[in-house]
């Protein structure tokens, strides 16, 4: 896989999220204890775990829909903890979000979906204008012009989130957070909507933070592995290290028959590339 764009600022080398010391308890139960993460500038991050173990409760405690019990959140330089409203919203405004069922407007058009941050953010843009952002949203999704005018209800699960993408790359954000992109779909419709989000983070140079349980999408997409387990991130590292790491659950996992068939598809997809430009 190419190298993913990374800034070249003096804050380059600065992680784009930055979690230390994450405690997140439901009652007596404790989701994570101490648990740290860092994302990369300019990387798809993929963050596994087991049933239970917290994952989209990490993404929550990032994007500021929950507030964790004890630790400390950076994103893009602002303390996503704070309680002042303006950084809050310098947050939202800078981060896109594509919940694992879409979570489209049922009673709005795609376009009107896509609109809807636009509208938040930029409540004087004349409508014209606004037709045309969606418009190209649409198409960046992989979307066909024709689905502006579609309902949800009218598209099929791939395109919805496709659809749910279109939005969360309204506002042109830098930071992307996919929740669970692929489920749902089939191998066909997971691996072309797998394509679309490499291509997508390297001609904008996003950072992603993708919450999968698809082996093919961390073999195929993924510059780093998280893995959650223990109430803790255990390791955070290309998928090669994060094979190799000591712990039932990882080994399971990224040594079962699934994980084999996943890792065969990806060592003959250059094969498949050089016999193609012969």
């Amino acid at each position: 896989m190419p190298d993913a764009p990374h800034s070249h600022g003096p804050d380059a080398d600065t992680p784009i999220i930055q979690v230390k010391g994450l405690v997140n308890r439901f009652g007596k139960q404790v989701v994570h204890d101490g648990l740290d993460l860092s994302v990369r500038r300019g990387e798809i991050l993929g963050v596994v775990g087991g049933s239970g173990t917290g994952k989209s409760v990490l993404m929550r405690s990032i994007l500021g829909l929950r507030r964790p019990d004890e630790g400390e959140i950076e994103v893009l330089g602002i303390d996503a903890l704070s309680d002042d409203a303006t950084q809050r919203r310098e947050i939202e405004r800078r981060t896109g979000v594509l919940f694992q069922d879409g979570a489209l407007f049922s009673s709005l058009t795609v376009g009107e979906n896509v609109q809807v941050p636009l509208k938040e953010y930029h409540p004087h843009l004349p409508d014209s204008l606004l037709y045309e952002l969606a418009l190209l949203k649409v198409k960046l999704a992989g979307l066909p012009a024709e689905a502006l005018e579609k309902l949800p209800a009218q598209l099929s699960g791939g395109m919805r989130k496709r659809a749910g993408l279109a939005r969360a790359l309204a506002l042109d954000p830098p930071l992307l957070f996919l929740d669970e992109p692929t489920a749902g779909l089939d191998p066909i419709g997971a691996a072309a909507f797998d394509r679309l989000i490499q291509t997508l983070q390297q001609a904008l140079g996003l950072t992603v933070f993708l919450i999968t349980h698809d082996l093919d999408t961390l073999y195929a997409i993924c510059d780093r592995v998280a893995v959650i387990a223990d109430r803790k991130v255990l390791v955070n590292a290309p998928i090669e290290e994060v094979e190799r790491f000591d712990h039932p659950w990882v080994q399971e996992y990224f040594h079962g028959p699934r994980a084999r068939a996943a890792q065969h598809a990806r060592e003959a997809r250059p094969r498949e590339r050089t016999e193609g430009s012969d």
